[in-house]
């Protein structure tokens, strides 16, 4: 059973945490549980009602109205106003199924998208907004390792499927991309959606994946000498900090273009070679790549 501080409340469901200390106040429906040494939290059933309210009370529904409603009367209400074109409503509903490890739940969230907008916009419209909304939580120890790898493993195998049914031929003058993630890093999600982008364009994609040590991107230099490296670090390695795999990275490669991403490229106090280009969104990686 899982067990959620209000601030994760707050980042899954949208709801701020004093507006939630107002409601346990006024209405008896939301009753945080305490630790032993009485820290309040949250449980899977909790977080469940929480985002059913948020859904509700986002859909113009009055707080004094949800509070009255039995948990039936909650879910029947939530289907009935469910918006498949809404990003917030999808995004809830996959946490929900995130946290009910439901994966056929999961698949009917993505395909309902999938069919109204494609495969490209699914993924900013949907996977970004949700692993946003869940990234924080992840990498905190928040939400289990399970869970983690429940929806990591459903994204990865649409993301897998989406490359294979690419069917552009690399076009004249293609540029060389490599992509990969340093060693330590294995959430390979927006490296592969990186990948389908390229590929989509006609570009010519090396993909070497998670965990890549450093004297392996020294052999590719000399075996395949790429145009543009793209790479996403979201931790801090235990050897070498961001700050100087990066100027590594440059120096090993001071012809070629670099990609950075991730939770790690946001600090406010790193120099960066001119050559390395900062992607802080999916819009700043569509405008590198174009």
């Amino acid at each position: 059973m899982g067990q959620y501080s209000i601030k994760d409340v707050e980042v899954l469901s949208g709801i701020k945490a004093h507006t939630l200390r107002i409601w346990e106040k006024r209405y008896d429906f939301l009753k945080p549980l305490r630790t032993d040494t009485n820290i309040r939290y949250y449980d899977d059933h909790q977080l469940r009602l929480i985002l059913n309210i948020s859904t509700l009370n986002r859909k113009g529904f009055k707080i004094s109205r949800i509070a009255h409603m039995t948990e039936p009367e909650l879910n029947a209400e939530i289907l009935r106003s469910n918006d498949d074109t809404d990003t917030d409503d999808q995004t809830d509903m996959l946490i929900r199924a995130m946290i009910d490890f439901e994966a056929g739940a999961f698949e009917r969230v993505i395909n309902q998208l999938t069919s109204k907008f494609g495969f490209e916009d699914t993924c900013i419209r949907l996977f970004f907004p949700f692993m946003m909304r869940t990234g924080v939580l992840w990498i905190a120890g928040t939400i289990r390792p399970a869970q983690e790898h429940f929806v990591t493993s459903l994204i990865r195998r649409k993301l897998l499927a989406a490359i294979d049914r690419v069917q552009t031929p690399v076009k004249a003058g293609a540029n060389k991309y490599v992509l990969f993630l340093p060693e330590g890093e294995n959430h390979e999600t927006l490296l592969l959606f990186t990948e389908y982008l390229l590929r989509l364009r006609g570009q010519q994609v090396v993909y070497l994946g998670a965990s890549v040590p450093m004297d392996d991107m020294r052999y590719v230099r000399e075996a395949f000498n790429p145009d543009v490296l793209v790479t996403y670090i979201s931790i801090e390695q235990e050897t070498i900090s961001t700050q100087d795999y990066l100027s590594q990275l440059a120096d090993m490669y001071p012809d070629t273009r670099i990609l950075a991403g991730g939770a790690r490229l946001s600090q406010p106090d790193l120099h960066l070679a001119a050559h390395i280009t900062v992607v802080n969104s999916v819009s700043d990686l569509k405008d590198a790549i174009a």
